[in-house]
């Protein structure tokens, strides 16, 4: 009797024998899992729960010492018991170390976190890409994102959700989209079915609809390997202001259409009510272009077009131009940020300008949001800011809202990109200077007490030949002679000529820990460029490259964190 009792004892306390399944019961609001940044010890996990897998995920689950620890929401389950096991059987010592409780105490230093975003969305854990479903209602704005809440790297593709007042500051809300039998849950968008077209409402609230991609991946079951990734179109339905998610039955509401088009790209559906023609119209990449579909309550779609442009995650929007509601275009654009101008009749795009490009650096798949109100009238974009946070138990960013418009240039009308005007609530101190030299500059800038900038100048060209913006270890240099930006010695090189040969260029910058991104000519250009991330840097400097560089003004702000820490 000693002997066992000695061994139990033992096999307890070093957490070190291999299974395959752990039992669990879910009294608790959280299963806490350990992760490694990566490896080859990916493993595929089952939550069980009264013989149903509930979810289903992969994970790099580490046998001790994890790099972080995520969450699993399981308030859903109750109290019910519970078994996480590996789908292929494999035996993880990991496994060991899961656990359930309310408590989550790795998590008490989130958002301060030396590499933390302070003035741009990224999520408690994991990764974060594509922005999904934006959407305005009852004073909230909805940002819902492809999320892997299991891992530092892309994968297990969920719908990741958040809300803000303010376009500034974010609550993140549990997942809102799960994978399931027919897929992962890719990109799309959302809309406010006011008439209720699909059936959906059951109580006061109007209802939302998300409109997404389900993708079928055949490594998800070892019999389909060598399939062909299948992507086919699917709904689901929130009657409490997004905060529960109900998927539709009869998913997908646009089912396999490989043989159709020949290919398995088919994806990324962008949604909205279209009033003249009384339809929803839904832009849809497939094969290498774009189809146009309509649908009278977002169930049942038929193909109207096709036109070959662009790439994935499209969006297809009308703007005035120059403010001017009289005169618009409709603007189609895609993951990279190149855009056609032309018509639309609720059917069929034409194009009559374009492609032209408004952004370039680390950014893609932007999207804009549906359901602003009338009197607001803006459209706000939000992208996804493709910059690593090494080290750290979360991954990429949102870049920070823009607002879109249609202005007229000497080459005939363009789209241009400008941070919304809520920038301004998050400045503290301010700062102001007028007609000074780079050297005069860079003495008032060394008293500057923060790293996370919002900075707006305007430059001179006619004094120097070029000049330099350094933010600490890196450089943005814009040469005269042939109107080009250079950043970290031509990594990155966008060619930019000021408008009718002006003598001048205005920045708008947002500097952060991780990015920066440049504004150039009140958004006629926009670069999002990654920042070295080192504690302590030096903000910003100006270079001159033949020692004179006329700064005509320079205001400098200070910023407030969005995580009020």
């Amino acid at each position: 009797m000693k002997i066992i009792v000695l061994v139990t004892m033992t096999l307890i306390c070093s957490g070190a024998l291999a299974q395959n399944n752990v039992k669990l019961k879910l009294d608790k609001q959280y299963v806490h899992l350990p992760v490694s940044y990566d490896g080859n010890d990916e493993t595929r996990l089952q939550l069980i729960v009264e013989n149903e897998a509930v979810r289903e995920f992969d994970i790099f689950l580490p046998d001790a010492n994890p790099d972080f620890w995520v969450f699993l929401d399981v308030s859903e389950f109750g109290n019910k018991k519970a078994t996480l096991k590996t789908r292929y059987g494999e035996e993880k010592k990991g496994l060991n170390l899961v656990y359930v409780s309310d408590n989550r105490k790795y998590l008490d230093n989130v958002y301060s976190e030396d590499f933390r975003p302070q003035i741009h969305f990224s999520t408690m854990r994991g990764w974060i890409n594509d922005p999904n479903g934006l959407i305005y209602y009852d004073g909230e704005y909805h940002l819902f994102y492809q999320h892997n809440p299991y891992g530092y790297d892309w994968g297990n593709m969920h719908w990741g959700h958040a809300v803000s007042t303010d376009l500034l500051r974010w609550e993140q809300l549990p997942e809102a989209l799960y994978p399931d039998e027919i897929g992962v849950a890719y990109s799309g968008s959302a809309v406010i079915d006011y008439a209720n077209t699909s059936g959906f409402q059951s109580g006061d609230e109007n209802v939302m609809v998300a409109i997404y991609t389900s993708t079928w991946f055949p490594e998800r079951d070892q019999e389909a390997a060598g399939e062909t990734p299948l992507e086919r179109q699917s709904i689901a339905y929130s009657n409490d202001r997004g905060r529960t998610w109900t998927k539709y039955e009869g998913n997908p509401v646009i089912g396999d259409r490989r043989e159709l088009l020949g290919t398995g790209n088919d994806r990324d559906p962008n949604v909205f009510w279209h009033e003249p023609t009384q339809k929803w119209v839904m832009i849809l990449f497939e094969r290498i272009g774009l189809s146009i579909f309509n649908s009278d309550n977002l169930k049942d779609w038929e193909q109207q077009s096709h036109f070959e442009t662009f790439w994935e995650c499209p969006e297809l929007f009308e703007l005035p131009i120059d403010g001017d509601a009289e005169n618009t275009k409709w603007v189609v654009y895609d993951a990279g940020g190149d855009y056609v101008l032309g018509d639309f009749d609720g059917k069929e795009f034409k194009v009559t300008s374009g492609a032209h490009n408004y952004i370039n650096g680390e950014f893609f798949a932007a999207q804009t949001y549906e359901n602003i109100p009338e009197e607001d009238g803006r459209r706000i974009q939000l992208g996804w800011g493709t910059i690593q946070s090494p080290g750290m138990p979360f991954n990429m960013m949102m870049a920070f809202p823009t607002e879109l418009t249609l202005r007229t240039t000497a080459k005939g009308v363009r789209m241009f990109n400008e941070p919304v005007a809520e920038i301004e609530e998050l400045h503290s101190k301010a700062y102001s200077w007028e007609n000074i030299s780079g050297e005069q500059a860079n003495e008032h800038l060394k008293n500057i007490g923060t790293d996370v900038l919002h900075v707006k100048c305007v430059i001179d060209n006619i004094s120097t030949n070029g000049y330099r913006l350094s933010f600490g270890q890196d450089e943005l240099r814009y040469t005269i002679r042939n109107n080009t930006f250079i950043y970290r010695d031509e990594e990155l090189i966008f060619k930019y000529m000021p408008e009718n040969g002006s003598n001048e260029i205005t920045y708008e910058i947002i500097i952060d820990r991780t990015s920066i991104e440049v504004f150039v000519d009140n958004g006629r250009l926009t670069m999002i460029l990654p920042r070295t991330q080192t504690i302590d840097q030096e903000p910003l400097a100006f270079s001159p490259e033949d020692e004179r560089i006329n700064i005509k003004s320079l205001e400098v702000f200070e910023m407030k964190s969005i995580w009020g820490k």
